[in-house]
């Protein structure tokens, strides 16, 4: 049985697609819910003009979309989770999460469903992550989990940092003392 559906079916297709069903599943479900109507010669007959119009405003969504999907590829998102000595962290990154971090990097709402994560990110490390944009836009986002340093890692690293400062700082002025003796001479 032929249907034309009114909204976007996973695993079907997208709005004012005319698609093939058994009939049971248009009958029971697609048409009671609003999903789909069948696809009558007056209604492929409408559906044909609404089509027309959609296409036009299409290319610019498509055009926006392409734009956004460029963007999205060079974008690098990294979480900081706490993890054990084995490199699995407590707790997951999950598809909400990216969702929020392109949204405040982009002002661009993205769907949690919108981002295609087969399962939640566990480990520290480097993972792509494809985003649905639109249709069959679907940039790949890098999405890095790292460690979270605790605060003795933290006091560790400043300490370390203001060695090498001071360590540069003495061989600046080591430098700047040859400089001033070899002009006295």
């Amino acid at each position: 049985m032929q249907v034309i559906l009114k909204k976007d079916v996973n695993g079907l297709g997208y709005q004012y697609d005319v698609v093939n069903v058994k009939p049971g599943y248009a009958r029971n479900y697609l048409i009671p819910n609003g999903i789909a109507e069948t696809a009558s010669p007056s209604a492929l007959k409408v559906r044909d003009e609404i089509v027309k119009q959609k296409a036009h405003k299409e290319e610019k969504i498509i055009k926006d979309a392409n734009e956004l999907a460029a963007a999205l590829e060079k974008v690098v998102l990294n979480f900081k989770m706490k993890t054990q000595d084995a490199g699995k962290t407590y707790g997951s990154v999950n598809a909400a999460m990216i969702a929020d971090a392109i949204k405040e990097k982009f002002s661009y709402d993205i769907d949690k469903n919108d981002v295609l994560l087969k399962e939640n990110i566990k480990e520290i490390g480097e993972t792509l992550v494809k985003v649905k944009v639109f249709k069959n836009i679907q940039p790949q986002v890098k999405v890095i989990v790292e460690k979270e340093l605790t605060e003795e890692e933290i006091a560790a690293k400043k300490a370390e940092a203001q060695a090498k400062a001071e360590k540069a700082a003495a061989e600046a002025a080591e430098k700047a003392n040859e400089k001033v003796e070899e002009v006295k001479e």
